[in-house]
């Protein structure tokens, strides 16, 4: 956990990065201003949409174990930056997906989930969504500078992850060479 900044195995990163995983010493960074933020900036309180996020980082050490992170990793350096953002949103979606395979166990299994839970962690997934950001932020969209995808896709692919707890149905990558 921090606040303003962090030293990694990844770099050195600033509270603007907000929580991430770092695949070179297998850790999840909490910036816990973010959460302030999503409350306050992004209008997206409570304790399940701050595990959604949880979960959403803890998903990018699923994907570094199964090795997907490192398959998108070696695609960098023989695609445009505009290609690789496709895959970078391949990789995001799939984090999502994971977090809601999370909750529905979670729930399933611990019964931990309260009324109301979902619809936090689906009302996370739409505010940080590219084309939500990059609209409130330029008053335009990029398509081909998105690298989590749309607000749409991104409760998508949660809802998909809690509605089926099925991994094997997380293939973001479909007809990819990933």
């Amino acid at each position: 956990m921090f606040r303003d900044y962090v030293a990694s195995a990844c770099g050195n990163a600033s509270a603007a990065s907000g929580p991430f995983y770092c695949p070179g010493d297998q850790k999840v960074y909490i910036d816990l201003s973010f959460y302030q933020d999503m409350q306050d900036k992004l209008n997206t309180p409570g304790d399940f949409a701050m595990a959604y996020v949880i979960a959403h980082e803890v998903g990018h050490h699923v994907q570094n174990l199964l090795g997907t992170t490192n398959k998108v990793d070696q695609l960098r350096e023989r695609l445009s930056e505009t290609e690789f953002n496709k895959y970078s949103v391949m990789l995001e979606l799939q984090a999502d997906f994971y977090a809601g395979v999370w909750a529905h166990y979670a729930d399933r299994t611990k019964n931990i989930l309260e009324e109301g839970d979902i619809e936090e962690a689906m009302n996370a997934a739409n505010a940080i969504g590219d084309d939500r950001l990059q609209q409130e932020a330029t008053g335009r969209v990029v398509p081909d500078a998105f690298t989590h995808g749309t607000s749409a896709q991104r409760m998508y692919w949660f809802k998909k992850g809690y509605d089926t707890g099925d991994i094997r149905q997380g293939d973001t990558f479909k007809g990819s060479d990933i």
